[in-house]
């Protein structure tokens, strides 16, 4: 295959990159447009027997003339980012690694200010930060009002419209088919398994409560997906490959199942070989008529070594919920649930979409430069 050796590049980063990569990577205005941060060139009129004719390093790149006449730009940083042989960095090096963590996170539990997120664009980088980091963030300092509470999570980007509404304000009454709708105890979920693509946030704030129990329960399921891989590597083999269906049936007019019907619990980049998503509702599964054989006794016993580890007293974070505190939470990431509880408890919150929130937390902790070097 025709590749070009660019110069110091294969001295200083070792890297090899094919004419055919490189001319349809060109940055230049004739190939990329710098306001839409859309592709101009067009791949297939490029010739198939492309050289390089000259490869001119620079201070902060190379320069390469091509025998079509054209000629490329292309950055240090950039090539040193998106090398793929050999690949070098993370696909996301701009932004920091996941802090894990167990039930000791309630001596410090990632916490800012209403007023900070709300009025200034370093609040709002702050909250989306611990947020990537931590899985959840609480929000002190929210007036216990609906318009105040939705207008927080308008700060993050739309609120995603379900079968349950757009913005909650629900009590055990009920009104949905679902045990989240009762004073019933919840254990540990995720939310929206049946989705193909579930909500990547949700947000809560508890406005009203005269009762008795009802504490809120939050367990990191990627640090109870790297637990389960160390001690019992098979049962996570299991959970990451076998695939499982669920279904949101309870509302009279809704049957909502997922595209494919059926998902692993733990999810993995197969680019990065990173988890992602958990999806695990043990509530919403549905019937599991797609196992082998020879698969039923392995499932079920990686099962109940998963749930073992997320109903570890080590492992469970508890925090009552008060007016005036919100919690958001990844629900890709971390696990949810409550204890039963008796009298009056309204709480209201939202849904957000996962690739909007993640595009405002770039923009909001990346320059443009960075973005432009991502992409």
């Amino acid at each position: 295959m025709r590749s070009v050796k660019l110069g110091s590049i294969q001295q200083v980063f070792g890297t090899n990159s094919h004419n055919i990569w490189l001319r349809d990577h060109c940055k230049c205005d004739e190939c990329f447009h710098k306001v839409t941060k859309q592709r101009l060139v067009d791949t297939f009129k490029i010739p198939e027997d492309l050289e390089s004719e000259s490869a001119l390093p620079e201070s902060n790149g190379i320069k390469i003339k091509w025998s079509d006449g054209h000629t490329s730009f292309f950055r240090w940083t950039w090539l040193r980012r998106h090398s793929y042989d050999p690949q070098f960095v993370d696909f996301q090096p701009f932004l920091q690694k996941k802090i894990l963590w167990d039930a000791r996170i309630k001596e410090y539990p990632p916490t800012v200010k209403y007023e900070d997120v709300m009025k200034s664009e370093e609040g709002l980088s702050n909250w989306l930060l611990n947020i990537d980091q931590f899985g959840f963030c609480f929000v002190d300092g929210v007036p216990p009002k609906v318009e105040e509470t939705e207008e927080l999570a308008k700060r993050i980007c739309f609120i995603r419209e379900t079968h349950y509404g757009r913005f909650w304000d629900f009590t055990s009454n009920l009104e949905h088919g679902d045990t989240a709708y009762t004073s019933l105890a919840l254990k540990a979920h995720t939310d929206n398994t049946y989705f193909t693509d579930p909500s990547g946030l949700q947000m809560f704030h508890l406005i009203e409560f005269n009762g008795t129990g009802g504490s809120s329960l939050l367990v990191d399921g990627f640090w109870a997906a790297r637990r389960l891989k160390m001690t019992f590597p098979e049962a996570h083999k299991i959970l990451s490959t076998i695939r499982i269906p669920a279904h949101s049936a309870g509302d009279p007019n809704t049957l909502i199942e997922p595209t494919p019907n059926a998902y692993p619990i733990l999810n993995y980049n197969p680019l990065t070989n990173e988890i992602y998503q958990i999806r695990y509702n043990n509530d919403d599964r549905s019937t599991l008529s797609h196992l082998s054989s020879n698969e039923v006794e392995a499932f079920y016993d990686a099962l109940r070594k998963w749930n073992n580890i997320l109903i570890d007293k080590e492992n469970e974070y508890w925090v009552k919920l008060e007016p005036g505190r919100a919690l958001i939470f990844n629900n890709w990431r971390v696990l949810h649930g409550r204890a039963g509880f008796t009298g009056h408890r309204r709480i209201i919150g939202a849904y957000l979409n996962w690739d909007d929130y993640r595009s405002k937390l770039k923009i909001s902790n990346l320059t443009r430069e960075e973005i432009d070097e991502m992409i």
